[in-house]
């Protein structure tokens, strides 16, 4: 996870004045990873460095903050009397309009005292932008660099129905994952539409799969067994990452061999993945929903999209 400009900017102009705070440095146990952040404004927040009291104790302090920056030191054990025997930096940041204007779209770097950038920040940043490596969050020589965050997973879902909406809400808070999100008409969304997903309206949703990248994901859960198997046929022809469809085994049965009758073969068939999510966990949409954010998350199921990927 990296520096979440896009949330900071939506905090802004919702809330006015806000402070991000973020793990700039941890030493021995600690509740989150450097980079960690969170988004304090007036009566709210967003996001999370973990830790029970260690948010607490640095939500209450961000809401007083006088200073347009601000970096302290926590001992979890002795001072906040959380259980983990390490130590955290807390850089906490004020922002507003203006404050945004002055950050780069793809790697931020800012002192944490004042001090000018030293050699050690220059290499990293020459690195990040002349090789394309993206570097960890980290503090060197007292600068706090982050990279912008960026998804780095496109998931189409093709559906608006009671199990497409669920798996929105699962998954659109994930930062990984970048929605889109298609079904036939306007009026099958609904009307407010979490940050971060893209909605399509398409009189044929079909045609709109030779748009989607080769990288992709899709969940494939439309209100007709004809436009599932229609889209399932154009991934095919297409490719994709991963391709889940909802449906029973009587179902999944029928579209293999309607699959085969339009030209695939049964090996390429079974890259489709049918039914998806856990159904030991039941049919409620909710329950589908997390399911299926369990299989897309699994490592194991990443390691295997990786090897589809290197083959």
């Amino acid at each position: 996870m990296g520096f979440d400009l896009e949330a900071l900017r939506e905090a802004v102009e919702t809330h006015g004045r806000v402070v991000r705070v973020v793990i700039a440095g941890i030493k021995g146990s600690s509740p989150r990873e450097v980079g960690a952040a969170m988004l304090v404004w007036k009566d709210g927040q967003s996001g999370t460095i973990g830790g029970g009291t260690l948010e607490y104790q640095a939500a209450k302090t961000a809401r007083a903050q006088t200073h347009t920056s601000r970096l302290t030191h926590h001992a979890l054990g002795p001072e906040m009397g959380q259980c983990c025997g390490g130590a955290v930096s807390l850089l906490s940041e004020v922002y507003d309009r203006a404050a945004l204007e002055t950050l780069d779209e793809t790697l931020i770097a800012r002192a944490t005292s004042g001090e000018e950038m030293p050699l050690s920040v220059k290499r990293v940043l020459a690195t990040a932008r002349g090789q394309g490596i993206t570097p960890e969050p980290q503090m060197i020589d007292g600068w706090m660099i982050e990279p912008v965050h960026k998804p780095n997973r496109n998931l189409w879902i093709w559906g608006a129905g009671h199990v497409g909406r669920a798996l929105v809400d699962v998954l659109s808070p994930l930062p990984d994952l970048a929605i889109t999100w298609i079904d036939t008409g306007l009026d099958r969304f609904p009307d407010t539409i979490a940050a971060g997903v893209t909605t399509v309206p398409a009189t044929k949703p079909a045609e709109l799969v030779r748009h989607a990248p080769t990288d992709a994901e899709h969940l494939v859960l439309t209100y007709s067994h004809n436009l599932d198997l229609e889209l399932c046929n154009r991934l095919l022809f297409h490719d994709f990452r991963f391709a889940g469809l909802i449906g029973s085994a009587t179902k999944w049965a029928r579209f293999r061999s309607r699959l085969v009758a339009l030209g695939h073969s049964p090996e390429r068939i079974g890259r489709i993945t049918c039914p998806i999510g856990d159904p030991n966990l039941g049919k409620h949409p909710q329950m589908i929903a997390v399911g299926v954010a369990a299989q897309l998350l699994r490592p194991a199921r990443q390691n295997e999209l990786k090897k589809d990927l290197s083959a």
